[in-house]
C-alpha cells in the first residue's frame, strides 16, 4: 500500500512516510492511492470479532508487513487500547425506539479521539524507537483532540508536542484535560480565536520544508492519514453488529450511520468504509455551523461570516478540512482538480461546488442541522425515554434520529463521540444531573500549566520561536548523553 495526495503533487509515499506528516508538501493531504474491497464472505468470516480483531485486520490492509509485521501491529493496537475502561472498547446501546448508539469515548480523556490517538502514538513510538530519532507533533484543537492527543504521548521522551486550543470556546473540562497535563514534552497555548484561526498558522508552518525536517514536525490532528484509517474500524463494527450479513448469495443489508460532524475525519472514514464495499448510507448531522450540510444540500461551501458558539464546541467549525479527501474520493481521485478546488476555497473562503462533484456528493451522504434548543430537547428526550444521558455532540445525531424515526427492518446507527460528563453545561441546560467520575472532579485541584496566544500576537511566529526552542533543548540533552 503506498500514499499519495489529494492535490497529485505527491505519489508513491510509505505509511511510515505519512504517519509522521502533517499536510503533503503540496497542500493536499494523504491518502491510499488504491482502496481495497470487502467480500461478503470476508464480512461473514468476521462477524463475530471484536473491536480490537477487526481493527487490526483494517490496519493489515493499509500497513505493509514489511513496514510493521502483523504480530507487532496486534501488541502495538492491543497496548494503545489497554488503558480503556471497558474490556471490549466500544459498546453498543440499543434504546427505546430502535435507537442504537455506538459509545466510542471510553478512553482515557473520554472522548472517541482517544481510538485513533492512543494507536497512533503507539505506531509512532514504534518506528521512532527503531530509528533513535524524534519528533514534534503540532495540534491544534476545537476541544477533544487537544486533550487525547496529549494523553497519548504524555511523557514519552521520543516525542514533544505543541497543542493550541480556543480559549473560552471548550469546555472546563476539556480545557483542564489539557492545562493540567504538566510534563517536559507538552507545551500549551491557549489563542484568543476560534480553532479555524488556529488552523491558519499551522498549516503555513507545516507548508515549511525545512522547518519540518529539522524538527520532525508531524500533526495528530485528523490531518494524519492514521486517525482516518483506526476510525474505519468503528464503522465496519457497528454494521457488523447491527446488520449482520445474510446467507450466501442474498444481498448485504443496508445500515445507516447518524455521524456528529465537524472536521469530517469520521465522514472521511465512513465513506472510505463504503468505497471498501460496506453498504452504508451516512448521514453528516452538524450544529448551526453547516458549512457540510450546505455543501450537501445546495453545492455551497462557503464559510459563514464567523464560527458560532454552540453547546457542541467540539464541531463548532467552519473549515472541516478533511472534506478534501471526500471531495477526492468522489471525483475520481482527480488531484488536479481538486487542488484548483482547495486553492480557490482557502483563498476566498468561498466555494460552489461542480454540478458532477455535488451530484456524486449527494449519492454518498445526506445531512441535517441542528440548533442549540434541538439539542437540548433531544437530550432531555432521551434521558426520559431510557434513562440514558447523551453528549450534546451525540444529541446532534440522535435528534435527526428522533425527527425522522426508521421503518421495520431498516437499521440504523448514531455514533456518540463523548462522554456527558466533558459537557456539564449542556446537561445543566437541560434539567438534566449526572454523577461525575473521579477522574474529571480531580482535575479542578491540579495545577495547571500554558501560554496565551493574543490577537494582537503573531500565532505563526510565536509557535515557531517555540518550535525551535525544543529542538534546541532537545540538542543540549543529546549533546550532554553524548559526553556522559
Amino acid at each position: 500500500m503506498r500514499y499519495c495526495s489529494t492535490r497529485a503533487g505527491v505519489q508513491g509515499r510509505s505509511f511510515r512516510d505519512v504517519l509522521f506528516s502533517g499536510y503533503a508538501p503540496d497542500g493536499g493531504m494523504f491518502m491510499p492511492e488504491s482502496v481495497p474491497s470487502l467480500s461478503a464472505e470476508t464480512l461473514r468470516l468476521w462477524r463475530f470479532l471484536s473491536y480490537q480483531q477487526l481493527l487490526c485486520e483494517i490496519c493489515c490492509l493499509y500497513i505493509s508487513e514489511q513496514e510493521i509485521p502483523r504480530h507487532h501491529l496486534q501488541g502495538l493496537i492491543s497496548q494503545a487500547l489497554s488503558s480503556f475502561s471497558i474490556p471490549d472498547v466500544v459498546r453498543m446501546v440499543q434504546l427505546k425506539d430502535s435507537l442504537s448508539i455506538l459509545e466510542l469515548f471510553h478512553g482515557e480523556t473520554l472522548a472517541f479521539k482517544d481510538l485513533a490517538m492512543s494507536c497512533t502514538a503507539q505506531f509512532l513510538q514504534y518506528f521512532l524507537r527503531k530509528d533513535r530519532k524524534r519528533a514534534t507533533i503540532l495540534v491544534g484543537t476545537s476541544g477533544d483532540t487537544g486533550g487525547s492527543a496529549i494523553r497519548s504521548v504524555f511523557g514519552l521522551s521520543e516525542v514533544d508536542i505543541v497543542v493550541a486550543f480556543p480559549r473560552g470556546r471548550v469546555t472546563k473540562v476539556q480545557e483542564l484535560q489539557m492545562t493540567t497535563s504538566i510534563a517536559d514534552n507538552v507545551h500549551v497555548f491557549a489563542a484568543d480565536g476560534t480553532s479555524d484561526d488556529i488552523d491558519v498558522p499551522l498549516r503555513k508552518l507545516f507548508a515549511d520544508a525545512d522547518l519540518v525536517r529539522r524538527h520532525g514536525l508531524m500533526s495528530l490532528n485528523s490531518v494524519n492519514w492514521c486517525r482516518i484509517l483506526v476510525q474505519t474500524a468503528h464503522f465496519l463494527f457497528a454494521y457488523l453488529q447491527l446488520s449482520a450479513p445474510q446467507a450466501e448469495g442474498e444481498p448485504l443489508p443496508v445500515l445507516e450511520v447518524l455521524v456528529p460532524t465537524g472536521g469530517a475525519g469520521n465522514i472521511t472514514a465512513g465513506c472510505i468504509m463504503k468505497l471498501m464495499g460496506i453498504p452504508l448510507r451516512l448521514v453528516a448531522m452538524v450544529n448551526t455551523n453547516d458549512i457540510v450540510h450546505r455543501a450537501v444540500q445546495s453545492g455551497d461551501f462557503s464559510m459563514s461570516n464567523a464560527v458560532k458558539q454552540t453547546l457542541a464546541p467540539a464541531i463548532d467549525i467552519q473549515d472541516p478540512y478533511n472534506m478534501e479527501r471526500v471531495f477526492w474520493l468522489l471525483s475520481g481521485r482527480d488531484g488536479v482538480m481538486v487542488k484548483n478546488l482547495m486553492e480557490e476555497f482557502q483563498r476566498t473562503h468561498k466555494l460552489t461546488l461542480p454540478a458532477s462533484l455535488h451530484q456524486q456528493l449527494c449519492e454518498v451522504l445526506s445531512s441535517g442541522s441542528v440548533s442549540d434548543d434541538g439539542i437540548l430537547e433531544t437530550m432531555r428526550r432521551c434521558w426520559q425515554d431510557n434513562h440514558y444521558l447523551i453528549c450534546p455532540h451525540t444529541a446532534v445525531a440522535v435528534w435527526r434520529h428522533y425527527q425522522s424515526p426508521i421503518t421495520p427492518g431498516e437499521n440504523r446507527c448514531c455514533i456518540a463521540t463523548a462522554s456527558p460528563a466533558k459537557f456539564q453545561e449542556a446537561v445543566q441546560k437541560a434539567g438534566l444531573t449526572l454523577d461525575l467520575p473521579k477522574a474529571v472532579q480531580a482535575l479542578d485541584a491540579l495545577e495547571t500549566r500554558y501560554e496565551v496566544l493574543e490577537q494582537s500576537d503573531d500565532w505563526e511566529s510565536k509557535l515557531r520561536h517555540h518550535i525551535e526552542s525544543i529542538g534546541s533543548v532537545r540538542r543540549r540533552g543529546e549533546a550532554a548523553e553524548t559526553r556522559d
